[in-house]
């Protein structure tokens, strides 16, 4: 089978090749997926650049521990390993794992779940990891409630187009913040209020919110604050920084911070659950959840579609398709 393969840590287009490889066995436990799609997370341009630098005992020292990206995907059941009495062959499935950069995956049986009849494979794949971060944000950090002032900031991204959807199923008031190119997409997912952050910044304009979801890591913790109501939420998702922490050390000074102010400052890491999925798998066929795709790239263009993550100007997830089937 082909497969992207990285040895090294780099920027994108200097460590990934497309190689052949042997297809992988479906062990005890697990199935062997003929990969149709697989979206590229912010966590794969982390990785591939071995990034922050702090977690490279975890990631692998000098290189990665995983050969093979891709942490997502979407697919068909080739064959299935001892024990899995959920899944047959011609299944069509999604769900999480390792390797999914890849025309073919072995994935634990209990990371994945039916593809939702409504979406096609590219929007299946995009529903693990950005709706555990949207749903976990909203729901489990956020404490959110029906009729809640909620503003997410970066809502025209992956996880933050995953997560205005989720908020309006919870039954929150939205409040996006996004560029004006993707004021329509944000309105359509369900805000009732859009902000240009060219234009307008947020934190200063005098109106605060119940809850803050922070997708993007561009304001001081003091400036959310400013626009947090004064025993609002505030859940930080995404950061920015230097290579050493990525901005995560903000997420440490709002932890110290936090037990001396009425505010809730709350830093999220999400968690890979099956029931989660599940959750989202259903909100994704009554028709409320509905994954935004900005582009599909083939798998010998897996560095392109990693380079157009990481530039931030992304709407929604991007794509990537083996070449099998229909995403």
């Amino acid at each position: 089978m082909k497969a992207i393969i990285q040895q090294k840590y780099g920027p994108p287009e200097e460590v990934l090749e497309l190689r052949e490889m042997k297809i992988p066995q479906a062990g005890a436990g697990e199935v062997l997926v003929r990969v149709v799609a697989a979206p590229v997370a912010g966590d794969d341009w982390h990785l591939v650049r071995g990034l922050p630098l702090a977690a490279r005992p975890v990631l692998g020292l000098r290189r990665p521990r995983n050969r093979v990206p891709g942490l997502e995907l979407a697919g068909r059941v080739m064959a299935v390993g001892e024990g899995v009495d959920r899944f047959r062959p011609g299944d069509e499935v999604c769900g999480w794992c390792r390797g999914a950069f890849a025309e073919y995956a072995a994935v634990a049986a209990k990371n994945l779940v039916p593809k939702p009849q409504k979406l096609t494979f590219g929007q299946a794949a995009a529903l693990p990891i950005s709706g555990f971060t949207a749903l976990q944000a909203l729901r489990d950090r956020g404490d959110v409630r029906p009729g809640q002032q909620v503003l997410i900031n970066g809502a025209a991204g992956g996880v933050g187009t995953m997560a205005v959807q989720i908020a309006r199923a919870l039954g929150a008031e939205i409040t996006g913040v996004c560029g004006a190119r993707n004021s329509g997409l944000v309105r359509s997912l369900g805000a009732v209020k859009v902000i240009d952050y060219a234009v307008e910044d947020f934190t200063r304009g005098g109106r605060r919110w119940e809850l803050i979801v922070d997708m993007i890591g561009n304001h001081t913790l003091a400036a959310l604050r400013r626009a947090l109501a004064p025993r609002g939420i505030l859940v930080m998702v995404g950061a920015r920084g230097g290579p050493w922490f990525m901005g995560t050390d903000r997420w440490l000074k709002a932890i110290a911070l936090s037990p001396f102010i009425d505010q809730r400052l709350r830093p999220l890491v999400h968690q890979d659950r099956l029931d989660d999925l599940e959750h989202l798998w259903k909100l994704a066929e009554e028709g409320r959840l509905t994954p935004v795709i900005d582009r599909n790239y083939p798998l010998a263009a897996a560095a392109e579609a990693i380079r157009s993550l990481e530039s931030r100007l992304a709407r929604g997830k991007v794509i990537i398709e083996t070449g099998t089937g229909h995403g």
